[in-house]
């Protein structure tokens, strides 16, 4: 029986992992299930949305409410539509419990960028922490992804010590908006290969073994 307190007792947390290359898809659920999350696994950023219950437009109902309540049913009856869709949409949300997203950035069909909006256009879904991976260190997408909402962009391949300080950082809670955006704004000094860094408002000062990248500040550098 566990007891109160302890890791055995902790929640699990379900990560939705979004990859078109199943290379990938098998690294990235094989350090999440090591870290003891439970995984969900899809090729591309379509599947994400169905799996959420969104079809790429419309919240997680699956039909445009605007057109609904736009057909003579008065401004009252938009209210509670939308009232309704919200409830019915936390509902699903309670039965996916997706407690972090991860997704590819370079996808056919739909990059984890859009998928990123998508998410964050969600009145249902736009709380969950979403982390963009990628093997290609460009700065213009590093500064699109996080002044979008993401929580976090790191570079593949993804290790161990990545995934475990994601877990850590979805258990004990965000960090407060105040101190994201100092973290934007801090230039570290790169201390390893492009491949070893992480780019995140998340990510701790670099040491010998990892490095830390703030695009803000890069750009800033520049001028």
């Amino acid at each position: 029986m566990a007891i109160a307190g302890s890791p055995s007792a902790a929640p699990q947390l379900h990560v939705l992992a979004v990859d078109d290359s199943l290379v990938d898809r098998k690294v990235i659920e094989r350090l999440l299930k090591i870290s003891s999350c439970k995984v969900t696994v899809v090729e591309s950023g379509t599947r994400a949305l169905q799996y959420l219950g969104l079809d790429g437009e419309n919240d997680a109902l699956g039909f445009d409410v605007s057109e609904f309540c736009f057909l003579g049913y008065g401004f009252v009856c938009m209210v509670v539509v939308w009232c309704l869709c919200f409830c019915f949409g936390w509902l699903w949300l309670q039965s996916v419990k997706v407690n972090l997203i991860m997704t590819d950035y370079s996808m056919p069909g739909m990059t984890g960028y859009e998928l990123l909006k998508k998410i964050k256009e969600s009145s249902v879904f736009r709380e969950i922490p979403v982390v963009i991976m990628s093997s290609e260190n460009v700065l213009t997408r590093i500064d699109r992804c996080l002044e979008e909402g993401a929580e976090d962009f790191l570079l593949k391949p993804v290790k161990l010590a990545d995934v475990r300080r994601l877990k850590d950082f979805i258990v004990k809670g965000k960090v407060k908006e105040g101190e994201k955006r100092s973290h934007k704004r801090i230039r570290s000094i790169d201390c390893s290969s492009p491949l070893s860094a992480t780019c995140s408002p998340m990510s701790l000062p670099c040491d010998p073994s990892t490095s830390l990248l703030s695009p803000l500040s890069a750009k800033k550098a520049r001028l």
